[in-house]
Order: C-alpha cells, then structure tokens, then sequence
C-alpha cells in the first residue's frame, strides 16, 4: 500500500521543478500506460493500480512485479491530475535528452512559445499522425512532462522526439534548410509548392511567431480564411493540423502524378 511519503511525493511531480528533481513524470490512464508497458521505451520506476486493474492485465504486469503498487480508489484520487482518477498510473524516468536530433531529412516542427499544455500534447499527437519524428521549440515552450501535456499527446511522446532550442541555434547548424513560418500574410498554403524537407514554425497562441525567427522565415505561408468567417485566428494545434496535412497531401499527389 502507498505510505503518506509516497503520495506526497507523487502528488509532488505535479510540478516542474520537482520533475526536474527527481528527473521523474506521470503518466495517467489505461491506454497511454498499457502503451508504455507494452513499448518498453521508457523506464518504469512504479506502476500503482487498483488490485483489479491488476488482476485483469497480469499477463502485461508480470514483467513489473517488483513495480507495481496497490492502491485505494481514494489513494488514486489523491495523487491523480484528472477528474476521474484512473485506475492506473505510472511513475517513470523522463527520457535522455534529444538535443542532437537533427532537422535535415524530412519534416520537422518548431514551437515558438507554445505555452498551453493541452495545445502542446495535441500537436505532437498530429505530429506523431503525420509521421513527423522530430519536434523543436523555444526553450519558454510547455513542459513536455506537465501531466496535462502527456495527456493530451496519447502516448506519441514515445515516438515523437522533442527538442527545445533557441531558434538561431537550430538555423545554424541547418543553414539551408527551407523554413516556413504560418504568417497571416503568408501566401496560401493550399496554392504554394511545398517541399518533403523543412522546417515549420509554429507561433504562439497569442503573440504568433516572433520577430527575431520571422526573419529567418523562407517561405511565409498562411490558412486562408472562408469569405463567410468570422474568426480572428485559428487555434495553434488546429493550424498544425490543417498545416501538415498540407504538406502531405501535396507530395501524395505529386507522387501520384508522376
């Protein structure tokens, strides 16, 4: 059972700075835990769970003996982020830094001060959809371990490398890489020639991107609006998404064309 230590210290690594200490984050609910358990790609210093939860997925668990902690539904909903606790959760060790990820094959995405936890999750998840493998950003970006970011990735930080770099130090160690910055007076994304290798920056919710990366821009690109809209802006994961689906609907068919 969990001593008053312990859930102290669970409920401790709601916080950055005491994730940064224990160089530890949580990971809540059936389907992100079981694929963690079932990836192995990180490693598992606890697995606490209701003795049902247990019991129906002991064929998964016994490789974990030696982790796993039993707890009370109240236990769970003392130490849980979500409304309705769980009946699992995984205490585990953050992964090895990725700031050697390089941006030059391919696709990449940098974030420039993406601060809302959920938008963040949410990105690396159309990232992970898109096959996009290496996501930058800005060093005053959300933290990839905040409970609520790992939420909403659904388990694409097992495969999506994260990176947070200072944009000019990105640009160069990659100086001739193609980047696109979304801009509302970019040219329309759906009419521009697009090509399999660059670098799309992402702005902020509210401030967009910022001057000092906008003049490394390449290629400015926006999403046109409807003529019928009345929207002053489109939510940053939104963009991504509508973005990156572009990007790949554009070579589909230039492939398909050949």
């Amino acid at each position: 059972m969990l001593s008053k230590n312990k859930i102290k210290y669970l409920r401790s690594l709601k916080l950055k700075k005491f994730r940064q200490k224990y160089n530890n984050f949580v990971v809540e609910g059936e389907k992100i835990v079981l694929e963690m358990l079932k990836s192995q790609a990180v490693e598992i210093e606890n697995i606490i769970c209701s003795e049902n939860w247990a019991h129906e997925f002991e064929h998964i668990l016994h490789p974990f003996q030696a982790q796993i902690l039993l707890a009370k539904p109240q236990e769970l909903a003392q130490i849980s982020s979500l409304k309705t606790a769980p009946e699992v959760l995984i205490i585990a060790q953050q992964l090895s830094s990725a700031d050697t990820i390089q941006a030059k094959d391919g696709l990449s995405l940098y974030l420039d001060r993406i601060q809302d936890p959920g938008n963040f999750g949410t990105i690396l998840r159309i990232a992970d959809w898109f096959g996009i493998k290496n996501v930058f950003c800005s060093t005053d970006s959300a933290d990839l371990y905040n409970p609520k970011v790992i939420q909403a990735t659904m388990g694409a930080f097992l495969r999506v490398k994260v990176c947070k770099i200072a944009f000019d130090s990105l640009k160069a160690g990659h100086p001739q890489l193609p980047v696109y910055g979304t801009v509302l007076e970019g040219e329309n994304v759906f009419k521009t020639r697009l090509s399999e290798n660059g670098l799309i920056v992402i702005g902020s919710e509210g401030k967009g991107i910022a001057p000092e990366i906008r003049k490394h821009i390449t290629q400015p690109i926006a999403i046109p609006a409807h003529p019928d809209g009345g929207a002053e802006s489109l939510n940053a994961a939104v963009a991504t998404g509508i973005v990156c689906a572009t990007f790949r609907n554009f070579h589909t068919q230039k492939q398909a064309n050949v």
